[in-house]
C-alpha cells in the first residue's frame, strides 16, 4: 500500500533537505540539488537537517569509527554550508520512533511545505519514511524521496520473468546495457546548491541554527584518543579529500609503503596513468601486499563522494561505453561498482536479509558451533575472540583481523579469507562476523557487508557454493606472495620467509611465540561439508 502524498503544496517559507548518514556531501547530491532548485525558484531559504540517533546506531550495529567519520564530515559540511548562507542543524533524537514527528515539527516550525531526502533502502528506514509520508499528508507537506545511492536504482533491472535478479552475472550484463543506453541519465551530475541570500544569517528564526554546533562524539560511541588520531590520519574527512583519493587511484602507481594505517594522500605517489592502480586493477586487485585498490569505500559508504562521480571519472579514461571485458582494469573496477548496486538491489528486493535471515533459507538450520548447547560454549567464545584479535594461528587471517582492528579497514580479498575462515573453518555463525565487521569498520555498509558475509558463508544470493571452502594457506600464497602484508601485521613472523610464512609449523610457531592453529583445515573442511550437506545434523 502506498502512502498518500501531497502533489501541489502551497509555497512555503523554506525548503528542507533531510540529510542522512550516507549523504555526507554537497556536490552531486540528488535530493540536495533538487531542494536547492525549488528554494531558488520560490525565492525562499534552503535549510539542512541531520538527525543523530544513538538508538538507531545501536540497533543497526553502526560502530564508533563510522560515527566518528560521520561527525568529522558533518563538521566540515557545517562550514561549507555556512559559506553558502545555508543553515545546517545536526540535532540528536534519542528514540527512533520519535524521528518522523520531529522531522514534521521541524518543517512546521520553519514553514516548509516541501521536504527532500535521499532514499535509504533498509527495512526500518523505509518504514520510518513511510510514516513520515503518512503524517505529512494531512499537514499539506510534500515529501520527495530521491534515488541517489546507486548508478541504477533498485527495481529497474528485472529478469524476463519480471523478477529481481538474484545472480550477479546476468544482472551485471543488464546493468551495463541499461547504463550504456542512457549514460547521461544514470551518471547525471547534479548541480551543487546555490547560496541563500546573505540576509538570512541575521534572521531571528535561523540564527540559532547558524550558531549551533556539531558534537565531537555521540554518547556510547566514543573513540579512545589513540583511535581518533589514527582514524583522522587514515581516513581524513571531506569531499575534497575523497576526490583527491579517487584521482590518485586513477593516475598513480601502487606503493607498498601505503600498506598500513597511513594517510591515503601521503607524499611520494608516482603519477603514471599507464601503470596506475586502476590500469592494473584487473591483474593486481587481489594482491594485498600494497595499495592495489582505491581505498574509497569509507567515502562511498558515507556518501562523501557519489558513486556517479566515481563512474564518470573512470569512464573518462576509457571509451564512451563500457563492455564486459574483464582484462581491462577500468572495466573490471566498473564491475565492482555494479556489485555494490547488486547487493543494494538484493537488500531492497528481499527485506529478510535486513532481519538477520539467510537469503537461502535451506541453510537456516546449519549447525554452528556457537549456537549449540553443550559443555564447550566457553571454548567457542574463546575462538571467536582469537579470530577478532588475530590470534588464530593462521597468518593471513590474523594479519587481516589485526589490520581491521588497527585501521578500521582491510582489503576485500582479506575480508573474504577471514570471513570464510570464521564461518567454515571455525563453523561460527556468519552473523557473528557480520556484526563485528559493522562494529569496527569505518566503511561499514549494511548491503555490502551482509552480501559479502552471506557469499562467504554460502547462505546468500549467488554465493560461493557450500563445498567451495578456501584453504587459507593457499589463499595466502596467492594474495600475499611477497609476504608484505603478513610481515607488516604479524611481527612475530617478520623474519620468516617462503612457505613457512603462510603455514608455520607448530615448532616454528612455538619458537616465535606465535599461536598454533585452532583447528587443522582438513578437519574443518570435512566438518563444514558434512553440516552444509545435511543442515540440522552434526
Amino acid at each position: 500500500m502506498r502512502a498518500k502524498t501531497v502533489h501541489n503544496p502551497k509555497k512555503g517559507k523554506s525548503v528542507i533537505y533531510w540529510m542522512r548518514m550516507a549523504d555526507l556531501r554537497i556536490h552531486d547530491n540528488r535530493a540536495l540539488s533538487r531542494a536547492s532548485v525549488l528554494a531558488q525558484e520560490d525565492s525562499i531559504p534552503l535549510i539542512i537537517l541531520f538527525i543523530i540517533c544513538p538508538q538507531d546506531y545501536l540497533a543497526h550495529g553502526v560502530g564508533a569509527r563510522r560515527i566518528d567519520f560521520m561527525l568529522r564530515n558533518l563538521r566540515s559540511l557545517k562550514e561549507s554550508f555556512f559559506s553558502l548562507n545555508i543553515p545546517f542543524l545536526a540535532t540528536t533524537q534519542a528514540k527512533m520512533r520519535g524521528i518522523p514527528s520531529f522531522v514534521l515539527s521541524f518543517c512546521e516550525q520553519y514553514g516548509a511545505n516541501t521536504l527532500f531526502a535521499n532514499i535509504e533502502y533498509e527495512v526500518d528506514e523505509l518504514r520510518r519514511d513511510i510514516k513520515v509520508c503518512e503524517s505529512a499528508f494531512p499537514k499539506g507537506i510534500q515529501v520527495i524521496f530521491e534515488h541517489d545511492k546507486c548508478i541504477i536504482e533498485p527495481g529497474i533491472l528485472l529478469t524476463k520473468q519480471g523478477k529481481p535478479y538474484t545472480v550477479y552475472s546476468p544482472y551485471q550484463r543488464s546493468w551495463l546495457s541499461v547504463l550504456n543506453n542512457n549514460v547521461a541519465h544514470h551518471l547525471e551530475e547534479c548541480s551543487s546548491p546555490k547560496a541563500n541570500d546573505e540576509s538570512i544569517k541575521s534572521s531571528e528564526l535561523l540564527v540559532p541554527i547558524f550558531d549551533s554546533t556539531v558534537p565531537f562524539a555521540v554518547e556510547g560511541f566514543e573513540l579512545a584518543d589513540w583511535d581518533q588520531i589514527r582514524m583522522r590520519e587514515s581516513w581524513p574527512e571531506g569531499e575534497v579529500t575523497a576526490t583527491q583519493i579517487l584521482e590518485r587511484f586513477l593516475t598513480t602507481k601502487k606503493r607498498s609503503s601505503q600498506l598500513g594505517a597511513v594517510d591515503p594522500l601521503s607524499h611520494g605517489s608516482e603519477n603514471c596513468p599507464k601503470f596506475s592502480r586502476i590500469a592494473k586493477y584487473a591483474s593486481d586487485r587481489d594482491q594485498i601486499g600494497s595499495d592495489t585498490t582505491s581505498r574509497l569505500s569509507p567515502y562511498l559508504a558515507s556518501g562523501v563522494i557519489s558513486v556517479r562521480e566515481c563512474a564518470r571519472a573512470t569512464m573518462q579514461l576509457s571509451e564512451t561505453c563500457m563492455d564486459t571485458d574483464k582484462s581491462s582494469g577500468i572495466k573490471r573496477w566498473m564491475q565492482e561498482i555494479a556489485w555494490r548496486d547488486f547487493y543494494i538491489n538484493i537488500l531492497a528486493s528481499f527485506p529478510r536479509v535486513c532481519m538477520g535471515c539467510p537469503y537461502l533459507e535451506k541453510f537456516s538450520d546449519v549447525v554452528w558451533e556457537n549456537s549449540r548447547s553443550y559443555d564447550n560454549v566457553e571454548v567457542e567464545a574463546e575462538n571467536v575472540q582469537k579470530w577478532k584479535t588475530g590470534m588464530t594461528g593462521v597468518p593471513i587471517v590474523d594479519a587481516a583481523m589485526r589490520c581491521i582492528k588497527t585501521m578500521g579497514w582491510v582489503h576485500n580479498r582479506a575480508r573474504m579469507i577471514a570471513a570464510m575462515y570464521l564461518s567454515k573453518d571455525l563453523m561460527i555463525d556468519w552473523r557473528v562476523g557480520e556484526k563485528y565487521f559493522m562494529e569496527v569498520l569505518v566503511d561499514g555498509d549494511f548491503a555490502s557487508n551482509n552480501g559479502g558475509w552471506q557469499w562467504c558463508a554460502s547462505t546468500g544470493t549467488d554465493p560461493c557454493p557450500y563445498f567451495r571452502i578456501f584453504n587459507p594457506h593457499t589463499q595466502s600464497l596467492k594474495a600475499d606472495p611477497s609476504g608484505n602484508f603478513i610481515h607488516h601485521w604479524v611481527p612475530e613472523l617478520r623474519k620468516v620467509r617462503g612457505p613457512d610464512l603462510h603455514d608455520p609449523s607448530s615448532a616454528l610457531a612455538d619458537k616465535l611465540g606465535y599461536p598454533r592453529p585452532i583447528i587443522l583445515h582438513s578437519e574443518a573442511r570435512e566438518r563444514a561439508l558434512r553440516r552444509y550437506k545435511n543442515p540440522g545434523n552434526m
